[in-house]
C-alpha cells in the first residue's frame, strides 16, 4: 500500500473555513471518483507557530492507494505534484507544492 501525504497551512482564523472546504467539497469529490486502487483518505489538523511567528493551523491529508499506478490513474504521470482546488487555495496561507509517497509496511 502507498500513502500519499500532503500538507497545507491556514491562518488561525481561517482554519474552520478550510476544514469546511475539505469536508464539504474536496473529500467528497475525491471519494466520488470511485477510483480503482483508492483505499481511503484521512484528514488531520494541528495548531502550530509559523515561520513568521504567527499562530497557524497545519492540515495534512493521507490518501491510501494500492500502488503507484493507482495514483497515476488519479493524478497523471507527475504523481508528486499537489493538486489544490481553487476553493482551497482561497483560504490556505501556504501549501506544499509537492506531495510525498510512502510505502506502508508491517512492523
Amino acid at each position: 500500500m502507498i500513502i500519499r501525504l500532503w500538507r497545507g497551512w491556514t491562518e488561525k482564523d481561517g482554519a474552520q473555513a478550510y476544514q469546511r472546504v475539505l469536508t464539504e467539497q474536496v473529500v467528497p469529490m475525491i471519494r466520488a471518483y470511485d477510483m480503482p486502487g483508492f483505499r481511503g483518505i484521512k484528514t488531520m489538523r494541528r495548531a502550530v507557530i509559523g515561520d513568521d511567528g504567527t499562530e497557524e493551523v497545519e492540515f495534512a491529508t493521507l490518501m491510501e492507494f494500492d500502488d503507484l499506478s493507482s495514483i497515476r490513474d488519479f493524478v497523471g504521470e507527475d504523481i508528486d505534484t499537489a493538486h489544490i482546488p481553487e476553493a482551497a487555495r482561497a483560504v490556505l496561507k501556504r501549501w506544499e507544492a509537492r506531495v510525498s509517497h510512502y510505502e506502508l509496511f508491517e512492523s
